[in-house]
C-alpha cells in the first residue's frame, strides 16, 4: 500500500500543470534537438540548464529528464531519413531503417521505433521503482569513506566513457578534477587556482563549462567539417506497422527493453552499447540474418527499444547512489546540486516529491512521446531541410543568452567562450568531452568527502578508507572496471580491421 501511495503522490506532482507543461516542453524540445545532425542528449541538456535554476527542482528534473529520452527518439528521425544519427545510440539504425525508407517504408519504421521506445521506456520506468527501494536502502550504510569508494569508482568509468584511447579518456578525467578544485576551498577558505580573479572566487561555473564545450564546441566542429543533408526527405506514408511487421518485431521489443535496462545500470553502460548488443542478439538469433542491412524491421525495433530502456536505466544508479554513468546524468546530478537537493541515499526520505514526480513524469512522457510522433513527423522533416547555416547562429545565441541570464555576467559569456574554443581543440584531437565532465562533477564530491573521512579518523587516517566490506569491494570494483576497460580497448584495436556494422554512420556518430 505504501508502494501505490507513493505512486498517486507522484502523479499528483506530474500531473499539476506546471509540472505537465514542463514534460511537455522537455519531450518536444528533446526531440527537435535530437532530430538535428551533430547535437544530441548531452548537448540539449547542457543548452537548458540555465532555465531550470529559476524554476522548482521537480520541475526542473521533469523539464531535463523529458529532454534526454525525447533526444533518444529524435535522433531516429535522421537516421531513417537521412542516414545520419542525430546522436550515437541511433548509429545503429542507420543501418536497416535508412535501407527501409529507400524501400518506401520510413512510416513502418519510424513507427515501429516510436512503439518500441514506448514500451522500452515504460517498463524501465517500472525497473526504476522496483529497484529503487532495496538499493535506496543499501546506500544508507554509506560514510563518508564509502562515498570516497564510490566517487573513486566512478571516476574509473572514464574507460567506458572514452570512445577512443583509454589514455586519453583519463587525460580528460584529470583535466575536469582540476577545473574543479578552483575556486575557494571548502574547508579552509583559500583560494586556489583563481590568478587573482574574483570571478573564479566560486569556481567555474557548470553551465558555461558545458555549454562552451558541448555547445559551441558541437557548432565550431559541424562548421568545420560541413554537415550533409541528402537524403530521404518526403514526408513518410503509412506510419503504423503491419501485422507482419509486429510478428516479426515483438520478440526484438522485449529482448531490447531487457538488455537495454540491464546495460543501461551498468556505470558507463550507455545507450549506444545498449543499441549494438541488442542489434548483434537478433542477428545472431535470427532465422534470416541476411535480411540485416536490407532493411530488416527487427534491426530498427531491436535497438531503438534498447536505447530507451537504457536511458530509464540509467536514472537508478543517479538516484540511489548519487552516481551519474553518462555525461547527460553528471549534468542532471549537477542541476540537482543546485537546487540543493543530493542524490543518493537521503533522496527518497528528504525529497518524495521529487524523486516519485519524475517517475511519474517519465510515464507520462513516454505516452506524450507515443502520441506526438505521427502528427510532428513533417515538422521535424521541415526542420531537416533548415541549413545549417541558418540553424547555428540560432543556437549560438541561445548559448549566449543562457550563459549570460544566469549571473547576468560577461564573465560567463567569456568562460563559455574559451570552453567552446576548447571543445573543438578537444574533438579534433580526439579527446572525448564525457571523462571532463564526470571528474568536474565528481571531483569536489570526492575531495569533501575525503577529507571528511580523514578528519573522523586522524590516528588512521589511511585505514579508514578501506575499513569497511562496501569500500573495499568498490575498490576491487574500480580496479576491475580499469582493467577490462584496457582489455576492451586493446580488442577493439585488434578487430578495427573488421567489418564496419554502420558506415558512413558510425563515423559521423563518432565525430
Amino acid at each position: 500500500m505504501e508502494f501505490a501511495s507513493h505512486l498517486a503522490d507522484g502523479f499528483r506532482t506530474a500531473l499539476f500543470p506546471q509540472n505537465l507543461l514542463y514534460c511537455a516542453i522537455g519531450v518536444i524540445i528533446g526531440m527537435i534537438i535530437g532530430s538535428l545532425p551533430g547535437l544530441g542528449p548531452t548537448a540539449s541538456v547542457a543548452l537548458l540548464l540555465p532555465v531550470t535554476y529559476s524554476v522548482p527542482p521537480v520541475s526542473a528534473l521533469i523539464l531535463l529528464a523529458g529532454i534526454y529520452y525525447g533526444a533518444m527518439y529524435g535522433g531516429t528521425i535522421t537516421s531513417v531519413l537521412l542516414n545520419i544519427p542525430g546522436e550515437a545510440a541511433s548509429v545503429i539504425t542507420c543501418i536497416d531503417g535508412y535501407q527501409m525508407a529507400r524501400q518506401g517504408r520510413a512510416g513502418p519504421a519510424l513507427g515501429i521505433a516510436a512503439f518500441g521506445s514506448f514500451i522500452g521506456g515504460t517498463v524501465g520506468v517500472l525497473g526504476i521503482m522496483l529497484l529503487a527501494a532495496p538499493l535506496t536502502r543499501l546506500a544508507l550504510r554509506f560514510g563518508p569513506a564509502e562515498m570516497v569508494a564510490l566517487m573513486g569508482t566512478g571516476l574509473t568509468l572514464v574507460g567506458t566513457l572514452s570512445g577512443g584511447s583509454l589514455t586519453k579518456g583519463l587525460i580528460m578525467a584529470v583535466v575536469g578534477l582540476l577545473l574543479g578544485t578552483v575556486g575557494a576551498d571548502l574547508i579552509v577558505g583559500q583560494g586556489r587556482f583563481t590568478f587573482g580573479l574574483s570571478y573564479l572566487w566560486d569556481g567555474i561555473g557548470l553551465v558555461p563549462l558545458a555549454m562552451g564545450l558541448f555547445g559551441i564546441g558541437e557548432i565550431l566542429s559541424n562548421l568545420g567539417r560541413g554537415v550533409n543533408r541528402q537524403g530521404v526527405l518526403e514526408r513518410p506514408k503509412g506510419l503504423l506497422p503491419t501485422g507482419e511487421d509486429w510478428r516479426v518485431s515483438t520478440g526484438p521489443i522485449w529482448r531490447g527493453t531487457l538488455i537495454g535496462f540491464l546495460i543501461g545500470m551498468i556505470p558507463g553502460g550507455a545507450a549506444a552499447i545498449a543499441s549494438v548488443t541488442s542489434y548483434a542478439m537478433e542477428k545472431r538469433f535470427s532465422k534470416h540474418p541476411e535480411r540485416f542491412g536490407r532493411g530488416a524491421i527487427e534491426g530498427v525495433a531491436g535497438p531503438e527499444t534498447a536505447n530507451n530502456a537504457a536511458t530509464a536505466g540509467c536514472f537508478v544508479p543517479l538516484m540511489t547512489l548519487g552516481l551519474p554513468t553518462n555525461s547527460v546524468m553528471a549534468l542532471l546530478l549537477s542541476a540537482l546540486i543546485a537546487h540543493g537537493i543530493s542524490p543518493g541515499p537521503m533522496l527518497l526520505a528528504k525529497h518524495p516529491d521529487v524523486f516519485w514526480g519524475l517517475i511519474a513524469s517519465m510515464y507520462i512522457g513516454n505516452v506524450m512521446l507515443l502520441i506526438l510522433n505521427v502528427p510532428l513527423i513533417g515538422v521535424f522533416v521541415s526542420i531537416l531541410r533548415t541549413p545549417y547555416s541558418i540553424l547555428s547562429p540560432l543556437i549560438l545565441l541561445f548559448c549566449v543568452i543562457g550563459a549570460y541570464a544566469l549571473n547576468s555576467s560577461a564573465w560567463d559569456i567569456l568562460a563559455m567562450a574559451v570552453f567552446g574554443v576548447l571543445g573543438y581543440v578537444f574533438n579534433r584531437l580526439g579527446f572525448d568531452l564525457a571523462p571532463l565532465i564526470l571528474g568536474f562533477v565528481l571531483g569536489p564530491i570526492m575531495e569533501t568527502s575525503l577529507r571528511q573521512a580523514l578528519l573522523m579518523a586522524p590516528d588512521r587516517p589511511l585505514m579508514s578508507l578501506v575499513s569497511s566490506p562496501i569500500s573495499v569491494t568498490l575498490y576491487v570494483i574500480a580496479v576491475l572496471n580499469l582493467v577490462l576497460s584496457i582489455c576492451r580497448k586493446r580488442k577493439e584495436r585488434a578487430v578495427m580491421g573488421g567489418p564496419d556494422l554502420g558506415g558512413g554512420a558510425v563515423e559521423q556518430a563518432n565525430r
